[in-house]
């Protein structure tokens, strides 16, 4: 499986309860895009009205009341708008047979039988089964991989399907050898100010005052370095920065 396909959607859902066959529905969906291994920006997100209540168990995992979702639209009325965003797009799902089977109840009680596997229209790739190939014997709750690859998910008091897609996504560029590239042009993408690809080298004014020098403390330091080890880990060899640092 390509790792480096150039469209990526990260996605997440919250449901009224589970399993899907006990008439339980998606309640959230959450979508993070990347493209080339990096945020674009566009996401897709939606709180939605199930037509039934959620049980008291998945409301104290997420936290969605019946009485906010009230007013929200239905599947049926982001179902194109949601097919669009996905369609062709490789899928980065954890726990993958959870979310994919919801999506296509979602889409089969629609009677939208083309729509409803998913797997026709996307290529779709499992983190959980990749984490216990490369973490077998231990934890690999999305929790559980934050912790271990240094991924900041302090602001995770409850579930939301937003935010773990965002969480997911640095995971799973953790896991598959870090950040491909670094762009140290202005403005991503276009090359301006690049020195390599733009027109112009950009220099800082001889006049400038020097900038104020700040050291890493030693509690940055030991992250830095469980950063990298975590990096290497999962990459299989040396980080590159580690690989510079033994050049020196």
């Amino acid at each position: 499986m390509d790792l480096h396909n150039d469209r990526s959607i990260v996605l997440d859902t919250e449901t009224t309860g589970m399993p899907v066959t006990d008439g339980h529905r998606i309640i959230e969906i959450g979508c993070v895009e990347l493209i080339g291994r990096r945020f674009t920006g566009r996401n897709f997100h939606v709180y939605l009205q199930p037509d039934r209540p959620s049980d008291e168990g998945a409301i104290g995992v997420h936290g969605i009341t019946d009485a906010f979702l009230v007013d929200k639209p239905r599947f049926a009325e982001v179902a194109d708008e949601f097919f669009e965003f996905i369609q062709g797009a490789r899928l980065i799902i954890h726990n993958a047979t959870f979310d994919v089977g919801f999506i296509n109840n979602e889409f089969a009680l629609l009677g939208q039988q083309d729509r409803a596997d998913i797997s026709q229209h996307c290529n779709i790739l499992d983190t959980l089964m990749m984490a216990r190939e490369r973490h077998p014997g231990q934890r690999n709750s999305l929790d559980a991989l934050c912790k271990r690859y240094g991924i900041d998910n302090s602001g995770r008091e409850l579930h939301g399907a937003l935010l773990d897609s965002e969480l997911l996504a640095d995971v799973f560029l953790a896991m598959t050898g870090g950040q491909t590239s670094l762009s140290l042009a202005g403005h991503d993408g276009d090359g301006a100010g690049s020195g390599a690809q733009g027109s112009e080298i950009r220099r800082l004014p001889a006049s400038r005052q020097p900038g104020r020098i700040v050291r890493a403390t030693a509690e940055e330091l030991e992250a830095h370095v469980a950063r990298l080890e975590a990096v290497a880990k999962s990459a299989g060899g040396p980080a590159l920065w580690q690989q510079l640092a033994q050049a020196d």
